[in-house]
């Protein structure tokens, strides 16, 4: 009896996860792809302008709905942590702007958005060659501490920076040389120049660092059979792991991924999650809506989900379970 009640326990709650997880539509009228949270997560923010806003600016709703606000006037590359505006000039330098007083400097990064560390107090960004084919064009990276002049700090082909392990790490890709076929992952210690391989490959895709810089995920294909697929691996050099899936993925948290598998036959998608502990997966729920073309995010404290409806484009929130 004891088993037969824990099998039927076990099927209740499967169909619980796999129910329609209900949400809410915080802006309407297709007015804004591209949302993103604030960093206490009680908020998404988005750029609007006229006819809808009286004026262009990034504007902010809360989760729940209800009154839009406009949280800043003019239009920059934010910092995750809203610390910072990066404003990039006609020539090649660029503005950073600590918003708390004000106070300024420049970096020559040609127009481009910076790559900043967990507590932003370090940034990298590149500077590539303008001709020729990507995968031949030389790129050099270079890392800076804020109000500090800028470091190269390695080179490479067809390739650029993908996060920040860890405040004196950096995580890239790319080729030692033009001519090469493969690309390769890789950690490297800004301070020491200290490298770690992490893969080789024709191309990596959607890589994308854990919040805590522990793990990485990627996606590789078109290129052999034993290397295509959807991969975890440590940044500390462990083994990796091929995950049986194919969708678009974000970081919940440290310890668990989130997947939206593709629907080509028009089905609402299914979020499922991933425990990096436990190599596990389960399934949430589903939207009872398709995200439109790939547009969704995950509040920073892993509790809410957002996304841009296929069906109506509004933007809805739901919370995770």
């Amino acid at each position: 009896m004891r088993r037969v009640l824990g099998l039927a326990l076990a099927t209740l709650l499967s169909a619980a996860q796999a129910a329609t997880l209900p949400s809410q539509a915080v802006l309407s009228g297709t007015c804004c792809p591209g949302a993103v949270w604030s960093p206490d997560s009680r908020s998404l923010l988005f750029l609007d302008g006229p006819p809808a806003r009286a004026a262009t600016g990034i504007y902010q709703v809360g989760v729940g709905g209800g009154a839009v606000t406009r949280r800043f006037s003019s239009v920059a590359f934010f910092s995750p942590l809203l610390r910072w505006a990066v404003r990039p000039g006609t020539g090649d330098a660029t503005t950073l702007e600590r918003l708390a007083d004000g106070r300024r400097f420049t970096l020559p990064t040609r127009g481009a958005d910076v790559t900043w560390n967990r507590t932003e107090t370090r940034l990298a960004y590149t500077r590539s060659d303008t001709t020729g084919n990507f995968d031949r064009r030389l790129t050099r990276v270079y890392v800076a501490d804020v109000f500090g002049p800028p470091r190269q700090v390695a080179a490479l082909y067809g390739g650029g920076v993908s996060g920040w392990v860890n405040d004196q790490t950096l995580l890239l890709s790319g080729k030692a040389q033009p001519g090469e076929r493969d690309r390769e992952l890789f950690t490297l210690n800004v301070r020491s120049g200290a490298r770690r391989s992490l893969g080789r490959a024709l191309s990596f895709r959607g890589v994308s660092l854990s919040p805590d810089g522990a793990w990485v995920v990627y996606y590789v294909a078109f290129d052999s059979k034993a290397r295509n697929g959807l991969w975890l691996r440590p940044t500390n050099g462990g083994a990796p792991r091929r995950l049986d899936a194919f969708g678009s993925y974000r970081w919940r948290d440290a310890g668990r991924l989130l997947l939206i598998p593709l629907r080509p036959d028009g089905s609402p998608h299914e979020v499922r999650e991933y425990r990096v502990q436990g190599a596990s997966w389960r399934t949430l729920g589903d939207l009872g809506d398709q995200v439109r073309q790939g547009d969704w995010s995950v509040s920073p404290d892993g509790g809410r989900l957002a996304y841009l409806s296929a069906r109506d484009g509004n933007l809805r929130v739901l919370n995770l379970p």
